[in-house]
């Protein structure tokens, strides 16, 4: 028997249909996967399987069979007594689903406790170091302890993990559970996830990334505006895709790194010895390297590596406790954020943005809307959007208006950090190729933080590659990557992985 099974999922918000007639089942042990880009109903999908759809959504079912159980006709009361104990959720960003004022220890202990699976203090407290271990948690005892704040994007994804698992549900439901995290710490919780698929849990699995998908999945369901447009076993999927929508998001996944630059270019920005600590803790250390001008420089590495307080000295918004950085000429140098929804301020409009942006540079008053629209245009945005404020652009459209406004100051340079981090791939490679026009249009020098080494290949010529605070390798990024010396870059490449074999 089934551990899950749909047919007939309709979800509708008034009079439009989202998710449209979409069916599947899931074995024990089995790890199915929803693909698609953001609108594709993907996650309204893996909601309705735990009765969280929004209040306003109508949503008929023909057949929603959970753990055995009808779930068809479930009052609320009746949802609670499945969730955690039937079915678990592990939702896409853990640092919102974890209670910021409650230990880990708590999270870990609710579902035990509102299940009544365990009773006392002292078996409660076993029990949620004994699931820490099961996920791999580094020092159990002292991580229970903790509040979510004070975990690594890796670590509060485990313990989210453990708090789903905790009441042995045979349906795991993950939600996008590895955006944004670096290579080698999605392999492992892409490695943990396997593990307890192939114990007996049904998995379903939604992301937007195919090189997860391959690596976890035994099968796959590709949506697209609501329904099921191609689906079937992974590698069968992945290698000979029958959809054209398929076949596009695959190639937004894959990119051949780029080769040495045909030109030797002037540095632009030389960088001796930089070194930067925060309470005693070094951030990053001796860190030496060029950026020649009108090229692109990457930056790689794990959480913690010290890629994003580089970059920040770059900027200048953290001064080096030592070394020095020379500048070739005084170039104006702007950065994009990785969170644009959290740079906006969220009670201005896109235009209100720009125009300060405008300001800055000293645009005259008279001109300044003008140049929005022509800002807006330039990076592929209608006119018209400079009227809506951030929440209501959708995630790619933020990310353009975000380099809208890095390009009113009329910069020689751009530091983008992490700009395509929790995109769809065809949203993502959008932007890619909007910033290879905007570099070449304006011989702009890019600086280009990330953890996702497709992205630093399709866009960088040269790449460092940071460990610890340390640069442990750089070079022309198709000889690094083709070739990486150091066992960490090793590591990268192979965490990465490929889409297609």
């Amino acid at each position: 028997m089934s551990a899950l099974e749909v047919r007939g999922l309709r979800i509708a918000f008034g009079a439009d249909a989202v998710v449209g007639g979409v069916g599947f089942a899931v074995e024990p042990g089995e790890c199915l996967a929803i693909v698609g880009e953001s609108g594709a109903g993907k996650t309204l999908t893996a909601r309705a399987l735990l009765g969280l759809t929004p209040a306003d959504a109508t949503v008929t079912v023909e057949t929603l069979t959970i753990g055995g159980k009808d779930a068809t006709t479930l009052s609320e009361h009746g949802w609670r007594g499945l969730r955690g104990s039937a079915i678990g959720l592990v939702s896409q960003d853990a640092l919102v689903s974890l209670d910021p004022l409650r230990r880990i220890g708590a999270e870990v202990a609710e579902p035990l406790r509102l299940h009544g699976i365990v009773r006392g203090r002292a078996a409660l407290d076993g029990r949620v170091r004994e699931l820490l271990r099961r996920v791999w948690m580094p020092d159990a005892e002292r991580r229970a302890r903790q509040y979510a704040h004070e975990l690594s994007g890796g670590l509060r994804q485990r313990a989210l993990i453990a708090s789903a698992i905790a009441a042995s549900p045979a349906i795991l439901v993950a939600d996008e559970p590895t955006t944004a995290l670096d290579a080698t710490v999605q392999a492992r919780i892409l490695g943990l996830l396997r593990e307890i698929t192939d114990a007996g849990t049904a998995l379903v699995f939604i992301s937007h990334d195919f090189a997860a998908v391959r690596r976890i999945a035994d099968r796959v369901l590709v949506m697209k505006t609501g329904v099921v447009v191609e689906s079937g076993p992974v590698a069968e999927v992945l290698e000979n895709p029958q959809h054209e929508y398929t076949r596009q998001l695959i190639a937004a996944t894959m990119h051949e790194p780029r080769a040495a630059a045909q030109s030797e270019s002037v540095p632009l920005l030389v960088a001796e010895g930089l070194s930067k600590g925060f309470g005693g803790v070094p951030a990053v250390v001796e860190a030496s390297f060029t950026v020649a001008g009108g090229q692109t420089l990457g930056i790689v590495g794990e959480s913690g590596s010290g890629k994003t307080t580089l970059a920040r000295m770059i900027v200048g918004v953290e001064e080096p406790e030592a070394g020095s950085l020379r500048w070739t000429g005084d170039p104006r140098v702007q950065l994009v954020h990785q969170n644009p929804l959290g740079a906006f301020d969220p009670r201005w409009t896109i235009g209100r943005s720009l125009r300060e942006g405008l300001e800055a540079a000293g645009v005259p008053r008279s001109r300044r809307a003008e140049r929005v629209a022509e800002l807006l245009g330039e990076v592929g945005l209608a006119p018209e959007l400079a009227d809506r404020r951030p929440g209501a652009l959708s995630g790619g459209q933020r990310q353009r208006a975000a380099i809208a406004r890095a390009l009113s100051a009329d910069p020689e340079v751009l530091v983008l950090d992490e700009p395509v981090s929790a995109l769809d791939p065809s949203v993502r490679e959008r932007v890619l190729r909007l910033l290879d026009r905007l570099q070449r249009e304006r011989q702009l020098t890019m600086i280009l933080v990330s953890h996702d080494l497709d992205v630093v290949g399709a866009v960088a010529d040269e790449v460092l590659v940071m460990q610890d605070g340390r640069i442990v390798e750089q070079g022309v990024t198709a000889d690094v990557f083709a070739a990486p010396q150091h066992p960490f870059t090793q590591e990268l490449r192979e965490a990465s992985g490929p889409v297609s074999p």
